[in-house]
């Protein structure tokens, strides 16, 4: 399906209308009835704008026109989600050319509109071998228009651009993420992200088992140790051309293919979700990919380590003690806490080897910062002001939410160990996600600009694609957002 911008409004064909629950509403829809010859009755009684709200009307001409709540004062998430949900539930229903109507907004809602319309044609069903033929309006005959007016043409040209480069990436970090483990592992990613540093100019390391032993990472072989799939530790960096002493960004995401928690092992009820415990690499690894497509003029650095958490005779037990990459021990309380542990490693490789301006992390790390914010936020951890009040500032643009919890030192003792530098787990029931935030800390040997995002609650979430949670793609339009800022400063 093709997305393009035209100036010419449509005299014909199906058309979507988005409209803003206003004060107004009454006027903007006897406006709207006139221009397109539909009963004004009809609209004031039957439609309030209130946001995902669709009201299909005929015209004398066999036109037809979608009028799509937005609710009052959407936000670019809430742009997206209309449009993504209406595209989901009425794509079968679609002619294979359809119009949007966007004159009456900014250019720049075009971001939230393409992503959503694209993601509304996203389908779950990765291994079905009985699925019907898709909707014409997704196949290669589909084209959407969006009208805009000459004054919004640049802009939204811009917005656009972006949102297909992030859509694009996104798709394949869905499919990645919403894969079982005996379709995706460590190697899996590893070979995504070679193919990607091919195909949009930038450089990708890997370390494959004898690397990681011969350089000692010992954090992230702990981990793997019971299962038969080998870890790895994928560097994929992008530094643009012609740009002097650009700043440097530092990712690093947790890529875990599949957890059974290890010897400490889950409950097998919701097991079968562990598929997901890559968030942190999806959203690592995809904005890399962005980063490149983009050409943005920034130096990004993202580090993955990856691994299975599995568990035999040969995996870290409770009471073990490891070596990290940093030279720092670490007494093994609970192997289910491993996420911690990969990323000591990662963390530890990357300050040392890049020294990057500002070390971000992010991960599915623990079911304590649910306890705490549900599905609506990730939890930011942070000893630096400046730089929550920038991811901040992103998530509220995109949408995917933040919010920020302490780091205080009282919380050092959840972690002291008596044999070992430091324990992965404090045992208590509370407070788990800012002990690990305090664990991690470690491994950002001090740096200055470090921040930890568990993405735990919105990584993998329910949405309208399926019955069971899948995965969302969050953090690439975060970190994106978060990129474009850092640029301003870069270029200061």
């Amino acid at each position: 399906m093709k997305i393009n911008l035209n100036t010419q409004f449509p005299t014909t064909g199906d058309l979507i209308i988005p409209v803003l629950q206003t004060n107004t509403l009454v006027d903007q829809l006897t406006d709207l009835a006139r221009k397109l010859d539909l009963s004004v009755a009809v609209l004031q009684r039957d439609f309030t704008a209130d946001a995902k709200e669709v009201l299909a009307a005929y015209g004398p001409n066999g036109q037809k026109t979608y009028l799509l709540g937005l609710g009052v004062n959407p936000q670019e998430m809430d742009w997206l989600r209309v449009f993504r949900n209406f595209f989901f539930n009425q794509k079968s229903k679609l002619p294979a050319q359809l119009a949007v109507d966007l004159t009456a907004f900014d250019g720049s809602i075009v971001e939230g509109v393409a992503l959503g319309i694209r993601g509304g044609g996203y389908d779950l069903k990765l291994y079905q071998t009985d699925k019907a033929d898709g909707p014409i309006f997704f196949s290669d005959s589909g084209e959407l228009t969006l009208y805009v007016t000459n004054e919004q043409k640049a802009t939204a040209q811009k917005a656009l651009t972006k949102a297909e480069a992030i859509h694009q990436t996104q798709r394949q970090m869905l499919d990645l993420m919403n894969a079982p483990a005996n379709h995706k592992n460590p190697q899996t990613l590893a070979d995504w992200t070679i193919a990607s540093g091919n195909q949009y100019g930038y450089k990708v390391t890997i370390l494959d088992k004898a690397e990681l032993e011969r350089q000692k990472l010992g954090a992230l072989l702990s981990v793997s140790l019971g299962s038969n799939v080998p870890p790895v530790l994928i560097i994929a960096e992008y530094k643009p051309e012609g740009v002097e002493n650009p700043r440097k960004v530092g990712l690093v995401g947790k890529g875990v293919t599949f957890d059974t928690g290890g010897v400490s092992i889950k409950i097998s009820a919701s097991m079968h979700l562990m598929k997901s415990d890559m968030g942190g690499a999806a959203a690592v690894l995809g904005t890399v990919e962005v980063a490149a497509k983009l050409k943005l003029p920034i130096h990004v650095i993202g580090i993955v380590p990856a691994t299975e958490n599995s568990t035999d005779g040969r995996s870290t037990k409770p009471g073990d003690v490891v070596t990290a990459y940093s030279g720092k021990t670490i007494e093994i309380i609970d192997t289910d806490a491993e996420g911690r542990v990969i990323l000591a490693d990662g963390m530890g490789y990357m300050v040392r080897n890049y020294q990057p301006d500002v070390l971000i992390d992010l991960a599915t790390l623990t079911g304590n910062v649910i306890a705490a914010l549900g599905y609506h936020a990730a939890g930011l951890f942070t000893q630096n002001d400046e730089l929550a009040a920038q991811l901040t500032q992103a998530a509220n643009q995109t949408g995917e939410q933040l919010w920020r919890l302490p780091l205080w030192d009282v919380y050092k003792e959840d972690i002291k160990s008596d044999v070992a530098d430091l324990k992965n787990y404090s045992g208590k029931p509370i407070a788990g996600a800012i002990s690990a935030a305090k664990f991690l800390e470690v491994f950002s040997e001090k740096h200055p600009a470090w921040a930890h995002l568990d993405i735990a609650g919105m990584a993998f979430a329910d949405t309208e694609f399926g019955s069971q949670k899948n995965a969302t793609g969050f953090g690439i339009r975060l970190l994106i957002a978060y990129l474009q800022t850092q640029i301003v400063k870069t270029q200061e």
